[in-house]
């Protein structure tokens, strides 16, 4: 069976990108759970929809548009939320909308036939080329060096944040560099599962992993695992079924979570180190 699967360059492309779109959700989405960040997430998402149809606008690489827009949505939901009183569910809110019509505006302006954008909101992994996965590969291979390099201080900025500034700890640059990798996530995702979806694949894996861990290495573990579990599972019954990826990989996702939260309750109780 997987020398069936392998024999083909796309599939290849496919359990590469599964495996490099899992080590995201484990580490960027447990960190995105922890501290509560899974709205902003999901507008930073959206918002990178703009970036992606200005992309086909100016004939550049739609996911290099992407990600300048999601970067800089990000960024710009951090400062507003500094510099004024706008809860940020609001700013989260204006920036979705913003960025879905955006998108939608840019490519209506865009000159011939206009571009199928399934593959950007729904996702199909089975069409991520060797560019698109040298750019994931790029920014996991940067977020996880972020984070080993950061670690005990994004820690103690998830679950001590006003501990951390009576420490002297910039609070405000790795909650920067925690929303630049947010973004980065959301780019990564979009093939492998689309905006739409991009949010269920960031947080069921360390939802999963929660069920047997409190320890934020462990979970980062687990998540990373179960991710891997959930991703090359529902790309191989989309491959052998012939179904849409995304959606395969997600009701994966969730019936594995569905499975593991009923197993959970005859367990002992989760680890505490």
């Amino acid at each position: 069976m997987i020398q069936s699967i392998l024999q083909y360059s796309f599939m290849q492309n496919a359990l590469m990108a599964a495996i490099v779109a899992s080590l995201i959700c484990g580490i960027i989405g447990t960190i995105i759970v922890e501290k509560q960040l899974v709205s902003m997430s999901g507008g930073i998402a959206h918002a990178s929809f703009g970036g992606i149809g200005l992309g086909y606008l100016l004939g550049i690489e739609p996911i290099i548009g992407g990600l300048i827009v999601a970067t800089s949505a990000s960024l710009a939901v951090g400062q507003i939320q500094r510099r004024t009183k706008t809860k940020a569910d609001t700013v989260v809110s204006m920036m979705w909308s913003a960025g879905m019509a955006a998108g939608i505006l840019f490519i209506a302006l865009t000159p011939g036939y206009p571009p199928d954008m399934t593959s950007y909101l729904f996702g199909d992994i089975l069409t991520v080329n060797d560019t698109y996965l040298s750019i994931m590969i790029g920014l996991a291979l940067i977020m996880i060096v972020v984070v080993a390099l950061l670690y005990n201080y994004f820690k103690l900025y998830l679950f001590d944040e006003e501990y951390a500034k009576i420490l002297k700890i910039n609070v405000v640059v790795i909650e920067t560099i925690l929303y630049m990798m947010i973004a980065f996530s959301i780019v990564v995702l979009i093939k492998v599962v689309g905006i739409i979806l991009a949010l269920a694949l960031l947080t069921i894996p360390t939802a999963s992993a929660k069920l047997f861990s409190v320890t934020l290495s462990r979970i980062m573990v687990y998540a990373t695992f179960f991710g891997m579990v959930y991703s090359l599972s529902g790309l191989t019954i989309s491959y052998y079924l012939n179904i849409p990826s995304g959606a395969s990989i997600i009701l994966v996702s969730i019936t594995f979570y569905a499975i593991l939260a009923g197993v959970r309750k005859i367990m002992p109780v989760r680890d505490q180190v």
